[in-house]
């Protein structure tokens, strides 16, 4: 058996601290801690800001860094960290023994802790109604397979029918105790099989309307439960989720989208445009749920304004510039200037205006997603209505019309759709999670990945990443993680 030491990252969370000790001296809470008991205990769990904000390079900043819609500029990139360089160049070995395990697994296992501590806890708690306590539950059930999700998506192999019953994934750790040390990896079939059930056991029970929208609702739920089936490539099962959303999102009335004809318009909410931050987007707007169907954010800003790692110059490419029409708004969230103000010398753009990106579930994503499906499955009607209603909201109406030419193709209807998603979310991570499920789709295999370095001389040259498939689509396991394993094989 392999070990696994979460305990170091899962003992920092002093509100579910635990004393072995006589028994009357547990009768005693702790100054500052405090021993879930009560219904209200758990609720208060549930609400931690670390399930919803993630600080200091966690949540998609990672992704966002590997996607191959970003370009860099040399002077800058030279000051990034040097794992964040790694991350840049797809270098086989991204963290170091010297590094952090990495902050995806030091921002997300203590959250795992918790999610299993009120799911095995919680029904036998004092003071809330049977309800309640279920309901506290499947919040907890829905967060552990939003967590178990991203982990699948870092460290194994995109997912495979013919092989994922063999393909190494992520242990599945379901017990919040923090003696456990012996853990083994399960089969990405595996670890999708425990996703799957933890949505599908979590809807029924979940609120159609969460009390905040960084909590888990029902229609949150059946939309990552439709994610997770789209990243199967089981497009028929994935727009059932997403269509029930959908409907439960129209009887929530949570979630709509910004109309970016009207808010960039002369007195709009988004203006005026700071020459430093950009429009006053929800980007730029941390407390900003208008498009959320559950908030998950991370920092995702210059590290002038956020004094952490930021995205200091990373700049879209000349294509993915190139894919947005001239009256289409998100332009607005770049800067043809770098990150100290000076003027980018190649007229490269960077994304300014995104401070916080939001990594759970945005509705335009849920549209983009909705879209692909039923393009998937030959609906091109249906998917023509969802990108457009989206894109009508980003430009003027008679520019959102998608091509004649596109409709005419399935395969064209699909590549718009995908660049659609990189148009709506470039340079926030989703990029990275489209690029592993489309590398084993048989429309994209063959596609080569790069990242193009601009570097600082007089002639303007460049340097060129091309990234190795499939090794490099899945990240090792970090060194502290292994050495504490000596029994796992690590990633290629």
């Amino acid at each position: 058996m392999a070990k696994f030491i979460i305990k170091g990252l899962l003992l920092i969370l002093p509100a579910v601290a635990f004393i072995s000790c006589r028994k009357d001296f547990l009768q005693v809470v702790p100054i500052g801690q405090v021993i879930a008991s009560t219904t209200s205990d758990y609720n208060l769990l549930m609400n931690s800001k670390n399930f919803y904000f993630y600080q200091a390079g966690a949540g998609w900043e990672q992704p966002m860094i590997m996607g191959d819609e970003i370009a860099a500029e040399a002077p800058y990139l030279i000051k990034f960290f040097s794992f964040q360089q790694r991350l840049f160049q797809w270098q086989d070995s991204i963290f170091q023994s010297t590094d952090p395990a990495s902050f995806d697994l030091g921002a997300e296992l203590p959250n795992l802790y918790t999610c299993n501590k009120i799911i095995n806890e919680v029904l036998g708690s004092s003071g809330g109604t049977d309800s309640s306590r279920v309901e506290l539950q499947a919040e907890a059930m829905a967060m552990r397979a939003w967590l178990n999700m991203q982990f699948i998506n870092f460290y194994a192999k995109p997912y495979q029918a013919s092989s994922a019953a063999t393909d190494p994934g992520f242990p599945i750790i379901t017990a919040a105790d923090v003696s456990v040390s012996t853990y083994t990896r399960a089969s990405v079939q595996d670890v999708y099989d425990a996703i799957i059930q933890d949505f599908t056991t979590a809807i029924s029970h979940l609120p159609v309307k969460a009390v905040i929208q960084t909590r888990m609702s029902r229609p949150a739920a059946e939309g990552l439960l439709g994610r997770t089936y789209l990243y199967m490539g089981r497009y028929s099962d994935a727009l059932t989720q997403f269509n029930a959303a959908f409907t439960d999102l129209a009887a929530s009335g949570v979630a709509s989208l910004y109309n970016y004809n009207v808010t960039f318009a002369p007195g709009g909410a988004f203006l005026p445009i700071n020459p430093i931050s950009g429009p006053n987007s929800p980007g730029n707007n941390y407390n900003d749920f208008t498009e959320s169907v559950v908030s998950i954010a991370f920092t995702n800003a210059s590290s002038l304004m956020e004094g952490e790692i930021g995205n200091d110059g990373l700049v879209i490419t000349p294509q993915v510039a190139a894919l947005y029409g001239p009256t289409d708004w998100r332009l607005q969230f770049y800067s043809a200037n770098n990150a100290d103000g000076t003027p980018n010398a190649g007229g490269r753009l960077r994304k300014y205006g995104v401070s916080y990106s939001r990594c759970g579930l945005q509705l335009p994503d849920l549209y983009l997603m909705k879209a692909e499906c039923e393009a998937r499955l030959n609906d091109i009607s249906d998917a023509k209505t969802d990108v457009e209603t989206l894109r009508s909201n980003r430009m003027p109406a008679s520019d959102a019309v998608v091509p004649a030419d596109t409709l005419a193709s399935q395969t064209a209807m699909i590549q718009f759709i995908i660049d659609e998603r990189i148009r709506e979310y470039a340079q926030e991570g989703y990029r990275w999670w489209d690029m592993r499920r489309l590398s084993v789709d048989p429309l994209f295999t063959g596609q080569a990945f790069t990242h193009t370095l601009y570097n600082d001389d007089a002639a303007g040259s460049t340097t060129v990443y091309t990234l190795q498939q499939p090794d490099r689509l899945v990240l090792k396991i970090p060194p502290t993680i292994m050495l504490a394993n000596p029994g796992w094989t690590n990633n290629p």
